[in-house]
């Protein structure tokens, strides 16, 4: 090992980041670039993937010159990346055919439905641990062969390259010399078979994807290849991978059977280890690979909600109701309560539990009396009302129920919503002292196959806790709450989605 410290790339929906840690994985440097979201069409959602790289290689490039250090002190490279979103690249020019197509994208739901009516969601949940619904990439690749002219017939030459955005930067990093990607990313695609741990010939075919499209599958912290020599001044080797949400659960030192973190940024992702067992899941869960280390996969549920910081952007952005999103912090402690306002944020459909790509968001409860503070507080107090959906629904999967729940992302900075989340979900909710664990998590992937750290135990001491909030709200107001929750919810799914009860 040459150096002694960790460059992790954490590329997200709406940045990029790259950051530096060292050996006590102490963040020492960091560099991050907003990027455009592109939005051809409602319910799409695209991102240039030139942008997306020429940020990446220019956040890497000035965190390694922040740093004082040289590329030759760069142990390895962890990568971490916005799960599901699709890219398909020429094998030969490296050049994206199209823009990728975002997790969020919804242009594909017809395309499940129709899987679903066929009767295909028992097998591909049996196999994948996902539901058929156009989050994941599956349907987005078929939908690219299918709508860009030759690209299916290039594509069964074998002449084009799929990936995620963990494929697509191992590309470029390496010249084009490595396809590969690692067990979590994979398993987001709904191609691949998470006991097997393999990609699945019956689901390509179900899909309409060649499998010469796909990229190797490989442990997370694993030797994927090395920078090409153009790109820093010392060749830095690439070794750990991990799609975001994973990589926060690693980062968050979520080891245990029973350990569970949740992490808030454009969407709130959680996730309860459940060890070597893939709970298989009543509720509409996810049950996804949380790492695989050493040919042994640790298994996790999972829940998803499309929108919780995105909820706060849209107040800003589309509403002018705050100016910064750290407003709606002042904002919500401003009022004694949200006036009886709800948020149910389906800018997107719901996720998990309920699945619903046909839902839309609403706000319930509005009356003369409520102003832009009691907003603000309710699209808050909505990410704690998903969150409750979720934990309660891991339970009643059999999933252990947290004796804590570890938080992180950008939201979880705000201490009014850490003592929400703690009310309602009637835990300890714990907050590290550095809320970058998905770029940690990476870095702790890429540290371990390169030797910087030995094992598990080790990373784990590594991790601090900054702050715990208890649980504080008396029950009847709790039970209050959370009923107006559940009528305000059920009045914002959607026909098709009772339909199909």
């Amino acid at each position: 090992m040459a150096g002694t410290h960790i460059l992790a790339i954490d590329q997200g929906t709406t940045s990029t980041r790259s950051l530096i840690f060292d050996s006590q994985a102490k963040r020492v440097a960091a560099a991050q670039r907003e990027f455009e979201q592109l939005y051809p069409e409602p319910g799409w959602v695209e991102h240039d993937p030139e942008v997306i790289w020429r940020d990446t290689l220019a956040t890497a490039r000035e965190a390694i010159a922040t740093s004082g250090l040289r590329a030759a002190d760069i142990a390895a490279i962890g990568i971490t990346n916005q799960r599901e979103t699709t890219l398909v690249w020429d094998r030969r020019t490296g050049e994206t055919i199209h823009h990728a197509i975002v997790w969020q994208d919804r242009r594909t739901a017809e395309r499940c439905q129709q899987l679903k009516a066929a009767g295909a969601e028992p097998m591909v949940r049996e196999r994948t641990g996902l539901l058929l619904d156009p989050y994941f990439s599956g349907t987005k690749l078929a939908w690219i062969l299918d709508h860009v002219p030759g690209a299916r017939a290039r594509a069964e030459r074998g002449e084009l390259a799929f990936g995620t955005i963990d494929s697509f930067l191992l590309w470029r990093l390496t010249g084009g010399q490595v396809h590969a990607t690692d067990v979590t990313n994979a398993a987001r695609t709904l191609l691949f078979d998470i006991r097997r741990g393999c990609w699945d010939a019956e689901l390509c075919r179900l899909l309409d994807v060649p499998m010469a499209l796909l990229p190797e599958v490989h442990d997370n912290a694993h030797l994927y290849g090395v920078t090409a020599p153009d790109l820093f001044d010392a060749a830095i080797p690439i070794a750990g991978m991990a799609g975001d949400q994973q990589a926060a659960l690693f980062g968050q030192a979520c080891f245990t059977r029973g350990s569970a973190k949740s992490t808030y940024g454009t969407g709130c992702f959680m996730l309860l280890n459940t060890g070597e067992e893939a709970l298989r899941s009543a509720n509409r869960l996810l049950t996804t690979p949380a790492y695989r280390l050493g040919g042994r996969t640790t298994y996790a549920l999972e829940g998803s909600i499309f929108a919780a910081g995105a909820a706060v952007k849209w107040l800003r952005d589309g509403l002018g109701v705050i100016t910064h999103a750290s407003q709606s912090h002042d904002m919500a402690t401003q009022v004694p309560d949200s006036h009886g306002v709800y948020m149910v944020p389906a800018f997107v459909g719901l996720g998990a539990p309920h699945w619903d790509p046909d839902a839309r968001a609403s706000i319930h409860g509005l009356t003369f009396g409520a102003g832009a503070a009691h907003l603000a507080r309710a699209a808050l107090e909505a990410v704690g009302y998903q969150t409750l959906d979720l934990i309660e629904a891991m339970v009643a999967d059999g999933g252990a129920r947290p004796a804590a729940m570890r938080v992180d992302g950008g939201m979880a900075a705000n201490d009014w919503l850490g003592q929400f989340l703690a009310d309602l979900l009637e835990m300890p909710v714990e907050r590290p002292g550095d809320l970058e664990t998905t770029a940690r998590g990476a870095a702790f992937l890429a540290g371990l196959a390169v030797g910087l750290w030995s094992d598990l135990p080790e990373l784990a001491a590594l991790w601090s806790r900054a702050r715990c909030f208890m649980p504080a709200m008396a029950q009847d107001k709790r039970d209050v709450l959370v009923a107006g929750w559940h009528d305000a919810l059920r009045r914002t799914l959607s026909a098709s989605h009772f339909a199909g009860e």
